[in-house]
């Protein structure tokens, strides 16, 4: 039994730490602080041993940050574009068609 106990020791060793980082993680979602912690030490990590990830990491935020492009006032306007260039949604489709959008006016009216 004597030579089990360092064992048992270390065991026991382990579940406390093991059960501290356990209670400190419930801590830390709880109140919200682990994203920032995590993206700074991401960040830090990046920027000392691998320069291209630090430096893309902060492309993309540049990008995220970035608006979408308006077209120029003085393009001429073509049908089927928004303001932003792309085409516009598909409109939601009536189950009966022009026929059901008619009926529904003539009720309106």
């Amino acid at each position: 039994m004597r030579e089990y106990l360092p064992l048992l020791m270390l065991a026991g060793a382990l579940a406390a730490v093991l059960g501290c980082f356990a209670w400190l993680a419930s801590r830390v979602r709880r109140r919200g602080t682990a994203g920032a912690a995590v993206r700074a030490a991401m960040a830090s990590y990046d920027e000392a041993f691998r320069v291209t990830a630090h430096e893309s990491y902060y492309e993309i935020q540049a990008q995220q940050d970035r608006k979408a492009p308006l077209l120029s006032p003085d393009d001429h306007w073509h049908p089927g574009t928004t303001a932003t260039g792309r085409p516009p949604a598909a409109a939601p489709r009536t189950r009966h068609g022009r026929r059901g959008l008619r009926r529904l006016l003539r009720r309106l009216r």
